[in-house]
């Protein structure tokens, strides 16, 4: 009995034991870490203008995420050497400078969301330090919203600032704004700690995180007048474009035929010649606002580059603007030219054109040897006509009366497509097949307060890639033989009817051409014409909570356009139309 006795008790205090080191963990941490003081009086005025840092304590272990993007400090100080933490968390930020402090002046340091806590990453959004040297804190602001005019979703995570320059007799665009913040993802900004004035707004979209505007590479918006702040200033709203490049000459490369010579910017004019004694026989493309420049030449008679690597140099005028460059050119053989379908498939859509792409500049056909016949027909031709589009200098436009459900082949012999130096070295035979009527839909916009002057009016996927597009003007457009799906449509505006939208050029105050979005996705169903009415005027924004549209497969679509964008370089809008 008294061994049973003790077997139980021993087995009590086993069992015991086994519970004994499984403790509750308490709850997770979710606050932002607490700010707890400053080396900066509380009053945070008066501050001497030789001290050389900033600390600030925290109620825990910190960490600095990206803060050489997320730090703002306005005005600036140039000439920071020193931030800490680094790599390794600590209770205190420290910034250190060199710099001398302007007089009367409020500062404000903006860590957007880089401060976070060690251990849970609680993030103390939009955290400001101001202090001032003079005697009292500026404390107005301006508040708005951003928003990029031509996309059809909200950006997310997003690289905007706005930024307020002083205004002065002369202005210095290269250095960083007197004011700066960053915009949320929400696209709502709030400049602090202003003091009274006149200034200059611009909002752009800081890719490379310099907080500075790059011309042509950034998105900008901005007002025309100075924004005078003497109170407080509320609902200032932006709208971002694409923006100017200024011109400048990129390179020359080989390429198909020739030399292409490319430039950041987008001449009107350029006029290129041949320096070199051994090129005198060139030809030289170029459309208005292309940014690029073909130099065609026939290699092989003016033996040139067939052996060896030549220096070829070139002089050229590009909007006045004059240098000489050079290339060095190997004649490539295997870069011969080169006829293809442009249909994007084998399903040519009803009513629609067959379309052949070159990789040379074209400028003669010789379509009297071409055959078009109906598949299992190796007797009879089909009459039909061929000729170069007016809009793409690389395209042939082949009409003929097909027939739905049909299938075609058209043969090219080699030696009936030209170019200035060159033909096609191989026969095609191109086999397709038209589409049937009951797979697509049509969709017609009625315009209210529709521009004055021409304009694009383009269908898109939801990645803003444009499907679809027609340059018109009225006030009624119609898309006919859509394939059916779901489609986002924009319209930019051609105010000065160059044929080209015209990006925003902020150093000269010229605002982009107009653009509106139709806040509502449009359905084209097969067999269906969808009829909308759109008032220019409406301001409501597209409903992108809901918005899941599939990429739409364009393989099968046919031709929309009046003036059509690049179709050689097959370049999206977003860039400039052309």
């Amino acid at each position: 009995m008294k061994r049973l006795l003790l077997l139980l008790v021993i087995g009590f205090l086993l069992q015991s034991c086994a519970r004994v080191g499984s403790p509750v963990g308490g709850a997770k941490d979710t606050l932002a870490p607490k700010f707890l003081s400053s080396n900066i009086d509380t009053t945070r005025i008066n501050v001497p203008r030789d001290i050389k840092e900033l600390r600030i304590d925290f109620d825990e272990y910190v960490t600095l995420k990206d803060v050489s993007k997320n730090l703002i400090i306005s005005p600036p100080i140039k000439n920071i050497t020193r931030i800490i933490p680094s790599n390794i968390a600590n209770k205190f930020i420290l910034i250190q400078w060199k710099d001398t402090l302007q007089a009367n002046t409020t500062y404000n340091f903006n860590f957007g969301n880089s401060i976070a806590d060690n251990n849970e990453a609680n993030i103390l959004r939009y955290f400001n330090f101001a202090f001032s040297t003079g005697e009292k804190l500026d404390d107005l602001y301006i508040s708005g919203e951003i928003n990029d005019a031509l996309a059809v979703k909200p950006a997310g995570e997003n690289k905007y600032v706005v930024g307020l320059y002083q205004v002065r007799d002369t202005m210095n665009y290269k250095q960083k704004p007197y004011y700066i913040t960053k915009v949320d993802d929400d696209g709502y900004y709030e400049l602090n700690y202003l003091s009274p004035g006149k200034y200059k707004i611009i909002a752009f979209e800081d890719e490379n995180g310099n907080s500075m505007y790059d011309a042509g590479k950034e998105k900008v918006g901005f007002h025309k007048d100075p924004v005078t702040v003497e109170k407080y200033v509320s609902g200032l709203n932006l709208k971002l474009y694409p923006s100017k490049k200024p011109l400048k000459y990129v390179e020359m490369k080989e390429t198909s035929g020739g030399i292409l010579m490319t430039f950041e910017g987008k001449p009107n004019d350029v006029k290129v010649l041949p320096v070199n004694d051994k090129l005198q026989d060139i030809r030289a493309t170029h459309r208005p606002k292309s940014d690029s420049v073909n130099i065609w030449f026939d290699a092989v008679k003016d033996n040139i580059g067939q052996k060896v690597t030549e220096n070829l140099k070139f002089s050229y005028n590009a909007d006045n603007k004059q240098d000489t460059v050079s290339v060095f050119y190997k004649y490539n053989p295997k870069n011969a030219m080169d006829i293809n379908s442009d249909n994007g498939g084998a399903m040519l859509p009803p009513k629609a054109d067959f379309k052949i792409i070159s990789n040379y500049y074209l400028n003669k056909i010789n379509s009297d040897k071409w055959m078009l016949r109906t598949e299992g027909d190796s007797i009879n031709s089909i009459p039909f006509t061929a000729a170069i589009s007016e809009t793409n200098p690389y395209q042939i436009l082949v009409k003929s009366d097909f027939v739905s459900g049909k299938k075609y082949q058209l043969t090219v012999p080699k030696e009936t497509v030209s170019s200035f130096y060159a033909k096609n070295t191989q026969s095609k035979r191109f086999d397709f097949e038209v589409d049937k009527v009951e797979n697509f839909g049509s969709l017609t916009f009625k315009l209210q307060n529709a521009p004055a002057s021409s304009y694009w009016i383009q269908l898109l996927d939801n990645s803003n890639k444009v499907l679809f597009q027609k340059y018109t003007k009225g006030d009624e457009v119609k898309f006919d033989l859509l394939k059916p799906g779901e489609y986002i449509v924009r319209i930019l505006v051609d105010n000065n009817e160059n044929k080209y939208w015209d990006e925003a050029d902020f150093l000269n105050d010229i605002f982009a051409e107009d653009s509106y979005i139709y806040y509502k996705v449009v359905v084209v169903r097969p067999l269906w014409d969808s009829n909308e009415t759109w008032d220019l005027k409406d301001t409501r924004k597209l409903d992108t909570s809901k918005l899941s549209i599939p990429k739409t497969n364009t393989n099968n679509h046919p031709s929309q356009d009046g003036k059509k964008t690049d179709l050689k370089n097959n370049n999206a809008v977003l860039t400039p139309i052309k």
